[in-house]
């Protein structure tokens, strides 16, 4: 068994340090060198410094825990485990800079423990280290949430606790049933069915299904993503779903139901983003727009459609977090991202906007960005197989999306075709193009860099998905074909501009199913219930007052006496040998 060092350990436990280094150029040293510590361990993985990590899906184990009469696979390496990882710290480290700057050290703490638990799960070879990282990554965010300091804030870090707990429940409950039924735990390819006698996976399933955000159950996602720290929320849009995404591979690839819950998420969640007047929660529908493409891709698999599910979660890391990292620029510095607050900031805030730009261009899936060489290839997945409904319904997202984070998003929050922002807004803006803070412009350049690196030179990536990759993305007929398609999306988005600008109201989702009965609920329990409880308490605080007095009253002390008692026990005697002798017949 070869030695070998988890990064996610480094980075976690690293992450525990930060309050207590004292000096702040230290701290913020120390903090960018946690990330950069765990590629240089995945690095050295990759070169085949600790063993050579075998083709997919074949795995290198590198530590067995005895565990009750299991044996706990901590650590699993093979080429889809690596390539999340690789993402993960790279990621990681974009947004520390991002974060560089925050004062709250618990902030620091949270997000890598975060990140190290994401790594964790990524490397887990069995369900029980699963769930158990699966469990912390769901209380990071719950104080990511709750340093905002909001009501609205407090109230999302429950709700998400609340989500996720539940499909923790789900998770180890198939995972129990399952281990009854067959005695291992080992984290792969699981059996999926209708039957009874499928329970457990299906419950894993549903499990790993709500972490990924897919509908009908991602609503938790437009409704707590928003509502974090500007730097917190970042790290949320990149660990929760992608490591579900993951898992979704690694267990249930191939399931059909995936594949249209995928395609049909992918365009559910733009006709939501439309009615939308906040920039961070119009990202966060469209992480879970992209999010169908992955699903989907799962769903089909196929060699390619699982390759375009993990490229696509790659690629999406790096420009949804520079999607949202630009909408936090405008929170952090005029202290909102709503579109009818906002506009007029282009001049203040140029670097910004364009280095959003790229991003938007690649969520969109515009040639030479990383976005076109993933979501095209799960595309074309669908095509191979000849499915017409999903492959239009991927194909038609693509157009949605562009409209709402490469048009609406900037146009709103930047443009709207004023030079000035509102007198408001002004007010808290420096006479100068820089009104950003430096470090989060140079976090959005790296991630900007990676979505023109990775879009021009495709290859990079394809040489690390599970898969030998025959697909070839830069074709006359595809640049062409989704060229026009854009070229459309923004002529209709154009004239039709200012029906599109920021609206007051509040977007209704599939959270209202619960949010309702849960209201009702609470009515019932502050209402009716409590109710019932004041009347059960007055009437057992009554029938006590009336046995003391009734104790205490002297004439039934008396009735009491020995004598009284003789007197009953001999009555009683005299009835029973008269029962008696009538049953002998005397």
């Amino acid at each position: 068994m070869n030695s070998w060092i988890h990064p996610g350990l480094v980075i976690s436990i690293g992450g525990l340090l930060i309050p207590f280094i004292p000096w702040k150029k230290v701290k913020q040293a120390y903090f960018l060198l946690l990330p950069l510590a765990g590629l240089a361990i995945l690095v050295a993985t990759s070169a085949g410094v600790f063993g050579t990590i075998p083709a997919w899906p074949d795995s290198l184990y590198k530590y067995n825990v005895p565990f009750l009469q299991y044996t706990l696979d901590i650590v699993r390496i093979n080429k889809l485990s690596m390539l999340f990882a690789y993402v993960y710290v790279v990621a990681a480290f974009c947004m520390n800079i991002y974060a560089l700057r925050v004062k709250n050290d618990w902030e620091h703490v949270v997000a890598m423990i975060y990140v190290g638990s994401a790594l964790g799960a990524v490397f887990s070879g069995d369900f029980f280290t699963l769930f158990f990282c699966l469990e912390i990554m769901s209380l990071a965010p719950f104080f990511l949430l709750l340093f905002r300091g909001t009501k609205k804030s407090a109230g999302a870090a429950v709700r998400y606790v609340l989500w996720h707990h539940f499909s923790g429940v789900c998770i180890l409950a198939g995972v129990l049933l399952h281990s009854q039924q067959t005695g291992s735990i080992e984290f792969t390819t699981m059996p999926w069915g209708w039957g009874g006698e499928y329970l457990g996976s299906n419950l894993i399933l549903l499990g790993f299904v709500i972490n990924a955000a897919t509908t009908p159950f991602h609503s938790w996602l437009s409704d707590t993503y928003s509502e974090a720290t500007p730097s917190g929320s970042i790290y949320m849009t990149a660990y929760t779903t992608k490591t579900a995404i993951f898992c979704l591979i690694m267990t249930f690839s191939g399931v059909p139901l995936l594949m249209w819950m995928g395609a049909i998420q992918s365009v559910f969640a733009l006709f939501l983003a439309v009615l939308e007047n906040d920039g961070r929660r119009l990202c966060s529908y469209h992480i879970i727009s992209q999010i169908g493409y992955m699903v989907a891709g799962v769903g089909m698999g196929t060699d390619m459609g699982i390759n375009g599910a993990a490229s696509h979660a790659l690629c999406h890391i790096i420009y949804n977090a520079l999607l949202y990292m630009g909408a936090g620029c405008a929170l952090v510095v005029v202290g909102t991202a709503k579109f009818n607050e906002t506009g007029g900031l282009y001049k203040y805030m140029p670097i910004s906007f364009w280095l959003y730009m790229i991003g938007g261009f690649s969520i969109s899936g515009f040639p030479l960005f990383n976005g076109f060489i993933s979501k095209a290839m799960t595309i074309e997945a669908a095509e191979l197989i000849h499915n017409r409904g999903v492959y239009l319904l991927l194909e038609g997202a693509t157009v949605g999306t562009f409209l709402h984070t490469g048009l609406k998003l900037p146009w709103n929050i930047w443009l709207q075709g004023r030079d000035e922002p509102r007198p408001e807004i002004r007010a808290k803006l420096k006479d100068s193009a820089l009104n950003t803070p430096v470090h989060m412009l140079v976090g959005m350049g790296v991630l900007a860099f990676l979505c023109i690196f990775l879009g021009v030179y495709p290859w990079i990536l394809y040489d690390m998905l599970p898969y030998p990759v025959e697909y070839v993305p830069f074709t006359v007929t595809r640049i062409f074909s989704i060229t026009q398609m854009f070229i459309f999306a923004f002529l209709g988005f154009w004239f039709l501009r200012k029906l599109l600008g920021g609206h007051l109201g509040y977007v209704i989702d599939t959270d209202w199913l619960v949010r309702m009965p849960g209201m009702k609920l609470i009515q019932f329990c502050n209402g009716s219930l409590l109710k019932f409880g004041s009347f059960l308490d007055r009437s057992v605080v009554k029938s006590s007052a009336f046995a003391v007095s009734t104790l205490r009253n002297p004439s039934i002390e008396m009735r009491l006496t020995p004598t009284a008692v003789g007197l009953g026990v001999f009555v009683t005697l005299i009835l029973f040998v008269i029962f008696l002798l009538a049953r002998i017949g005397v």
